[in-house]
């Protein structure tokens, strides 16, 4: 009876998360233009949405700051992170709790401070603005997920490179580097995601130049909503779905092997 109620209840909880997309994807391929009566198969809305160019520029504004934002709040993280842990005790809790307040505080206050900044400042809202935004939104995030390996790292490693004659960077590639890459390359998707995802503080810091597909997408809905935009879900589904996949390759290749050990 047990079993039976938490595997309906599981069953449940992923219908109720699951059954929205599918049938959000289902009518991306809907010959109508009804989102509620399917009226046939048909790859038009796919064909439209690659067509559009609102939604292309939208997407490439997105990859671009997703992508330069990740990179850079990555490497700036994993240092602060590397100099957050060779601090005092007391010292490491202080700058971690401070560390914490833009993770715990809300989009719209981020958004609206950094909206004010800037304006004070005399800089014009627009591409370079909403960049530098996500930039420094991520950085906590990396320190978080960076900071759990650094706890576990063995420097004995790094300061024999550093004996044998390694330069201080080269003894970090070789010896740190490796022993924290599954924090960095967390931290990295993490920033990736919520860079790609963001709105609010996008839209506050967006001008009247810069779309991205959130910004997009929240601009149809006050319109009548095509099915092209199913069609973009659809196409992210697919995205992630893949990425997924790929990410889990590693893992089923890895046991057979300590399989064959035993």
């Amino acid at each position: 009876m047990k079993k039976w109620f938490q595997r309906s209840y599981m069953g449940l909880v992923f219908l109720f998360l699951y059954l929205p997309i599918a049938y959000l994807v289902l009518f991306s391929f809907n010959s109508g233009k009804s989102k509620v009566i399917f009226s046939g198969f048909t790859l038009k809305n796919y064909a439209d949405l690659f067509t559009d160019q609102q939604i292309m520029q939208a997407l490439l504004n997105t990859l671009i700051i997703a992508g330069i934002s990740s990179i850079v709040s990555t490497i700036i993280g994993t240092m602060a992170a590397m100099g957050i842990q060779r601090l005092r005790k007391w010292q490491r809790n202080a700058v971690m709790n401070v560390t914490y307040i833009p993770v715990l505080n809300p989009d719209i206050i981020t958004g609206i401070s950094m909206m004010l900044f800037f304006s004070a400042l005399g800089i014009s809202l627009g591409f370079g603005t909403v960049l530098l935004a996500h930039i420094t939104f991520n950085i906590p995030y990396v320190i978080l997920a960076v900071m759990p390996k650094l706890r576990q790292v063995d420097y004995s490693a790094y300061e024999a490179a550093e004996d044998l004659g390694a330069s201080p960077a080269l003894a970090f590639r070789k010896a740190l580097l490796p022993q924290i890459m599954p924090g960095v390359i967390s931290g990295f998707l993490m920033a990736l995601t919520l860079s790609v995802d963001d709105f609010v503080v996008t839209f506050f810091l967006r001008g009247v130049e810069v779309e991205t597909l959130a910004t997009v997408i929240y601009t149809t809905t006050k319109t009548r909503i095509s099915l092209s935009m199913n069609a973009l879900c659809g196409v992210m589904v697919v995205v992630v779905l893949i990425i997924l996949i790929l990410a889990n390759l590693p893992q089923k290749q890895q046991k057979p092997k300590k399989e064959e050990r035993i």
